[in-house]
């Protein structure tokens, strides 16, 4: 018998990307599970139904994803957690064969781009990401009480005015971005107007570019880019008070949450390995870093 593929087409759930605004710890950057990055099939084959997730887009995700039918709520929900290749799917577990249509089941999701199983290469040295030979204050550093704790531990806020040039402190990929919004607020819910930009760097890891200003991204989805190319303009979208760039480079962890790694950054004076509060540090000409992969 032919086998039958079933879409779900209402979005099953959403994904926080949590990180740090200036002054407080905030998710932002929210995505549907949805067609174009993470989806759910049942595929029906007689009276055998299975449930599959399929990552639609080119670039790996790690994805949790917590299931339940809606025959019986006594059932306890199944949580299935793993990584996705570009364009792939998975099964993940068998179904009832009662199960016809996807408002029989009870799903949400949690994904982020990269591999659950990716390996930071420490000795990799970032550039600053703004433009050689200027300087930015730090506004927080390495595990700063107000909001780089957890899976932000190692993100640093830079403070920039509107507009500012941000430049790549890595090469690699582009991922995915956003740059519709236009408003910073500090209420509840606030950090789903940040823009942002996100690179998938070689080692799995990805860096990370929030606060950009509305259309403030110089870059597409699937560009290549290098080290010290200008790629955005910061700006003061999401929850925040002033405008600012908050950068980390982050891996993805089981159930598919981000934890930011520690990272050194070649600076004029030398290499820096734990940004200070206060200080500014001065950008080299990326011709001269040997930052790049």
């Amino acid at each position: 018998m032919s086998k039958q593929r079933i879409r779900i087409t209402k979005p099953i759930g959403q994904t926080l990307k949590t990180i740090a605004c200036l002054l407080v710890f905030q998710s932002i950057a929210e995505a549907a599970c949805d067609e174009d990055w993470l989806f759910l099939d049942i595929t029906r084959d007689g009276d055998v139904r299975e449930l599959h997730a399929r990552n639609t887009n080119d670039y790996p995700i790690t994805y949790s994803i917590r299931v339940r039918t809606n025959h019986g709520r006594e059932q306890r929900p199944q949580t299935f957690t793993g990584s996705l290749p570009g364009k792939s799917s998975e099964r993940l577990t068998g179904l009832p064969s009662t199960i016809e249509h996807a408002d029989e089941l009870s799903t949400s999701c949690r994904w982020t781009v990269g591999r659950n199983d990716a390996t930071h290469d420490d000795d990799h040295v970032y550039l600053l990401p703004y433009v050689g030979g200027s300087s930015f204050r730090v506004l927080q550093g390495f595990g700063s009480r107000l909001s780089h704790r957890g899976g932000e531990q190692y993100a640093v806020d830079f403070n920039m005015s509107s507009g500012t040039p941000v430049h790549a402190a890595r090469s690699g990929v582009v991922a995915r971005i956003e740059e519709s919004n236009d408003k910073g607020c500090w209420e509840d819910g606030c950090g789903a107007f940040a823009n942002f930009i996100v690179v998938l760097h070689d080692d799995g890891t990805t860096g990370e570019y929030y606060h950009l200003q509305q259309n403030g991204a110089l870059v597409a989805a699937g560009d290549r880019i290098v080290a010290g190319q200008k790629i955005g303009l910061s700006g003061n979208t999401g929850h925040t008070t002033m405008p600012h760039l908050h950068f980390a480079v982050y891996m993805a962890t089981n159930r598919a949450r981000s934890q930011s790694v520690p990272i050194s950054f070649l600076s004029g004076d030398g290499v820096v390995y734990e940004p200070r509060r206060g200080r500014r540090y001065l950008a080299v000409e990326h011709q001269s870093a040997g930052a790049g992969d």
